[in-house]
């Protein structure tokens, strides 16, 4: 099994602490920047594939993220606010801790960006963070930060540990998060490009951004999701297809806050809202943000031009519903920090999220468990995204006779005209309850797939009409879970994907249904989401 970057033997003694394989106070990364350079232009070449559709090109057409690659599954979390936040509460070694109890094996620490942050928190947080990777051996601590997205919402951004990863951080934020540079769309493509070119500079290896709650307050427009990942397509690689704050739509007479799922209740639309959007827009459905959840919806709508756009699921956590912890007495914006949390004894009930892990999770396939390679499953899409641990591993193929191996989770493959297409998977029941004591138990499972149409002239588009359930599974209560389904006779490139349901709360179509305010309980809804598979007819 290859590593991308453990493979350097460390013989350094000379630091006072050991450094953690890979962090920032390790320099060990003396590969020629050529190497790194081919590398990262051979990642783009897998995201950029879809700039080859219907080319004819020969080079189009090797298959990406073939199947059956030994990857190891990695649940994680790249959305996590601590004290470092003016409106957060917990340590980073609390949340790291949280995050390995809920069965994380990464976390990215994304304090919201700003001037307190950008002057004294992140020195505050990196070797916060180091300490954390320390104590918590078995979870890998990324340091990033939540984007101001000018004119638009909110982003994590992050890099993998390296000598430059906090310089990088400290001039992007200063630079182009919205609260210090300023508002523009441009602006927002610029803070994109600066990303690429620290990684064809070789200054770090890859940096990734997701947009996060992206249907929220209807701030991020279809034209600035498209632009986002034309400007930079290997650093701005997809957004949450389901929100943080999970446990807001608990009902107070459940001893909840009595919001909604997401925080899916922001007075919307704004004045800055995008006017294109439907009410249906700004709730969530099934706990995932109507642009993933809508069949046929702006998701869909960017699959459908062949654009790779990948999904996840995070917690979003400041704090955690019924937790007896206060935030601490310090200035935020004199120090960058809020201090030590209170532990009040008393349970909090307005607080509205969970731990990392505890309901949401991002599974990513990996070459190894390491920085860049789970980076590098999350750039290349294999990835799913799961709400209270209803499945526990996916194994997704598909399969042509002109590539027998086939494809997985954020794949392309081909076929000749007319050829058929195999579609195969295998589900891991959950191997016990999961954080409400339960165990979940799945339904069904929708195929749902649409024609490749390529790029839409208008880059405001958020329909696919074409794109539909092919068919849904019923999953029996016991045994194994493994379909087969094939496309037969296929004339069109096309893309497909999977979700699944508990079954509970479903409309007569099969649909999600949308989540009421304040009456939502998270843990009687639960689905998952798979990132799609692209079959180009050649």
């Amino acid at each position: 099994m290859g590593h991308s970057h453990g493979d350097h033997t460390h013989h350094h003694h000379h630091h006072e602490v050991e450094p953690v394989e890979g962090s920032w106070l390790d320099a060990e990364d003396d590969r020629p920047s050529s190497v790194r350079r081919r590398n990262f232009l051979a990642g783009l070449g897998i995201a950029a594939g879809a700039a080859a559709v219907g080319s004819g090109k020969a080079e189009a057409h090797v298959p990406v993220n073939p199947w059956g690659g030994g990857d190891r599954w990695l649940a994680g979390d790249h959305h996590i606010h601590t004290q470092y936040s003016d409106d957060g509460l917990y340590p980073i070694e609390h949340q790291v801790r949280k995050a390995r109890e809920f069965g994380c094996d990464w976390v990215v620490i994304t304090d919201h960006g700003g001037p307190a942050h950008q002057k004294f928190s992140i020195d505050q947080v990196t070797p916060d963070v180091e300490r954390a990777r320390r104590a918590q051996r078995d979870v890998l601590v990324y340091q990033g930060l939540e984007w101001n997205i000018p004119s638009a919402e909110h982003a994590t951004v992050f890099l993998p540990p390296g000598r430059h990863t906090v310089d990088i951080l400290k001039a992007f934020e200063l630079a182009y998060d919205s609260r210090i540079a300023g508002e523009g769309e441009p602006r927002a493509l610029a803070a994109l490009r600066f990303l690429e070119a620290q990684v064809l500079s070789g200054r770090t290896e890859i940096a990734l951004m997701f947009a996060n709650h992206p249907a929220r307050r209807g701030l991020d427009s279809p034209h600035e999701l498209r632009g986002w990942r034309d400007a930079a397509p290997g650093v701005a690689v997809g957004m949450e297809g389901a929100p943080g704050h999970q446990a807001a739509g608990i009902p107070k007479s459940a001893g909840g806050p009595g919001r909604a799922r997401g925080y899916y209740d922001l007075t919307a639309p704004l004045a800055d809202s995008w006017p294109g959007y439907p009410a249906e827009s700004y709730r969530t459905h099934g706990g995932f943000d109507w642009m993933t959840a809508k069949v046929g919806g702006l998701w869909d709508a960017m699959l459908a031009e062949g654009r790779p756009w990948w999904i996840t699921s995070n917690s979003d956590v400041h704090a955690v519903h019924e937790d007896t912890l206060v935030p601490g007495s310090q200035d935020y914006h004199q120090t960058g920090s809020r201090g030590a949390p209170v532990d009040t004894g008393v349970k909090q009930v307005p607080y509205s999220d969970f731990f990392p892990g505890q309901y949401g999770a991002t599974v990513v396939g990996a070459r190894s468990r390491s920085y860049v390679d789970i980076m590098r499953g999350l750039q290349s899409g294999k990835v799913f995204a799961t709400h209270g641990r209803l499945i526990q591993g996916l194994e997704l193929r598909v399969r042509t006779r002109d590539d027998l191996r086939g494809v997985t989770l954020g794949g392309r493959t081909f076929i000749r005209r007319g050829g058929d297409v195999e579609v195969t998977f295998e589900i891991d029941r959950p191997s016990g309850p999961n954080a409400s004591g339960a165990t979940p138990v799945l339904a069904k499972v929708d195929l749902i797939s649409g024609p490749v149409t390529g790029p839409c002239a208008d880059r405001d588009l958020f329909l696919a009409p074409e794109t539909s359930v092919a068919k849904t599974f019923e999953v029996p209560r016991k045994g194994k879970i493994r379909f087969t389904h094939t496309f037969k006779g296929v004339e069109r490139s096309f893309y497909l994907r999977l979700r699944g349901s508990d079954g509970k709360r479903l409309t007569s179509a099969g649909d999600p249904i949308i989540d009421e305010v304040a009456n939502s309980d998270p843990w009687a809804d639960l689905w998952f989401y798979a990132n799609p598979v692209f079959v180009d007819v050649i």
